[in-house]
């Protein structure tokens, strides 16, 4: 198992899109599933489609470069929550003005911060506001084969807010493997919708997106957010919050290592990817 340093200034040249609706229960969470109800799906439990959080060198607010290791910016947004994420770091191919393959190459944790006002606007409205306002860990890791006998398929999702020195499970533990859409079903998918999706509710069209994608170094794909713990459903970010998101491998890691983790503890996690970041 290899890791990687993150280096943010590399992920300008990366396109980045996020899996609306790909864990069970969280747009109606997040209080977003009305405005998703417009969405039909060719199967019940499928993803409700992508949204754009960055273009690089587009005009409007999804020009702005959000990601950052270490902090999330509030911007005074009143109701701010944490979207606790597997990220893929992936490859691409692109021929004859269709996206014809995507080769998923590194994993790790992801906050795929989001402003949960209810305005109408499109998704990505609500996922950019500047300079940190996504999250990233420091390290990721290589992917072996994005299939089930693939490490991933070990790996579980946790997330926690520390609030005046009190640590609270903020979203549910979930395994990789509990999405509704991942390997080989995911990537086919995303590929269809990367080529086919048209603007509808709160999701944009997307080919527009690829027009010039030859001269970028891969796409950043937020796969999607767990559920909510009952803390995490009725308590937004406040300046000075912490952020923990682990993935980690729950075959070699216990729950207690990442706990011990948290509270400060010198605990060697060599198979987890760690996100820690502080609001501002």
């Amino acid at each position: 198992m290899k890791k990687y340093n993150i280096n943010t200034e590399d992920l300008k040249d990366y396109l980045g899109f996020g899996v609306a609706g790909n864990f069970a229960n969280h747009l109606g969470e997040a209080g977003e599933a009305d405005e998703f109800s417009v969405i039909k799906t060719e199967e019940k439990d499928a993803p409700k489609g992508l949204f754009p959080f960055y273009i690089p060198n587009d005009k409007s607010y999804l020009g702005q470069f959000p990601i950052c290791t270490d902090e999330i910016n509030h911007n005074g947004i009143e109701h701010l929550q944490v979207e606790a994420e597997v990220g893929l770091i992936c490859d691409f191919v692109y021929e004859n003005d269709k996206l014809v393959d995507l080769k998923p190459r590194l994993f790790g944790a992801f906050n795929d911060c989001s402003n949960r006002v209810q305005d109408g606007k499109m998704l990505s409205s609500k996922k950019n506001w500047g300079a940190s306002s996504k999250g990233i860990a420091t390290e990721f890791i290589e992917i072996d084969s994005f299939d089930e006998k693939g490490i991933l398929n070990k790996y579980h999702i946790a997330s926690f807010l520390k609030r005046d020195g009190i640590v609270h499970d903020y979203g549910t533990v979930s395994a990789v493997n509990s999405y509704s859409y991942f390997f080989g079903q995911l990537k086919d998918w995303m590929i269809d919708k990367f080529n086919t999706q048209e603007e509808v509710g709160p999701l944009e069209a997307l080919p527009q997106y690829f027009k010039d994608i030859n001269n970028k170094k891969g796409i950043l794909i937020a796969a999607g957010a767990t559920a909510y713990s009952d803390f995490g459903k009725h308590h937004y970010l406040e300046k000075g919050d912490e952020i923990f998101i682990y993935v980690y491998n729950a075959h070699f890691h216990s729950f207690e290592d990442i706990v011990q983790d948290m509270s400060g503890s010198k605990v060697l996690l060599s198979q987890c990817s760690k996100l820690h970041q502080i609001v501002q």
